[in-house]
């Protein structure tokens, strides 16, 4: 087959490859999975960086320094 000289590109032409390119790479997003309902009173494990000497201060009482702990965090939070 013989070389076809090319038409010369235009603006419109170059968009529209570009949009093309574009809707075949893209998908549609994914809706976030719906939010979970608490428990109330379901305690969640997570891992919390603490300054030492508060943690230091919460296990100076003795036993039950995690929920003192979250009691804290509670009122802090106005709840």
């Amino acid at each position: 087959m013989a070389d076809q000289p090319r038409r010369p590109r235009t603006l419109n032409d170059a968009r529209s490859e570009a949009e093309a390119a574009f809707k075949r790479a893209t998908t549609k997003v994914a809706e976030a999975p719906p939010k979970k309902n608490s428990v109330p009173g379901v305690k969640e494990q997570v891992t919390l960086r603490i300054d030492q000497d508060v943690l230091e201060w919460f296990q100076g009482s003795g036993p039950g320094w995690q929920d003192r702990i979250n009691e804290a965090l509670r009122k802090a939070a106005g709840k």
